[in-house]
């Protein structure tokens, strides 16, 4: 919430001022203009979310992880084109906002990452299976044991005195 909300957040006062300095809109070309990016932004940013993986495409998605957002950002695009368009209170956007999301996209992408990097180089989530020297020791131990030993659960003052057998 603190690193990725108030970046969405500056995309969507960037877009209110392209469309009202650059296209001059009113209220239903805004309207367009800001249900198709925020669309666009916040469905094809779950691409950089979903892994941990700098940059997003160094991890393959699955096919219906591909389809489902693209999809979903074709249709809220064609919806703001259809013939219902009125009733939603939309109006066609000139084809020059599309060349300018298309460069938003691209930059919002690059700050995901940027902000991603910085909050796991932060250590704001621990890293799935990372375990500490002692725990990586143990697990050695007894990975190279289990082959000489059968196993039986310790109880916890067992463990306690194996604790201080191995110091």
């Amino acid at each position: 919430m603190l690193f990725f909300g108030p970046l969405s957040s500056l995309f969507d006062f960037l877009t209110f001022a392209i469309m009202l300095w650059v296209f001059h809109s009113g209220p239903a070309l805004f309207r367009s203009g800001w249900f198709v990016e925020s669309l666009a932004t916040q469905t094809l940013v779950i691409f950089a979310i979903r892994t941990r993986r700098i940059p997003f495409f160094r991890s393959r998605p699955s096919l219906p992880m591909i389809i489902t957002p693209i999809t979903s950002a074709a249709v809220g695009i064609a919806v703001a084109f259809s013939p219902a368009e009125h009733l939603l209170g939309f109006a066609g956007l000139p084809i020059a906002y599309f060349f300018i999301l298309l460069g938003m996209i691209g930059v919002y992408l690059v700050l995901i990452e940027v902000a991603k990097s910085r909050f796991y180089r932060a250590g704001h989530q621990p890293i799935r299976g990372q375990r500490t020297n002692a725990e990586r020791h143990e697990h050695r131990v007894r990975r190279r044991a289990a082959r000489f030993s059968r196993h039986i659960a310790p109880s916890t003052a067992n463990r306690a005195r194996m604790r201080k057998l191995r110091r």
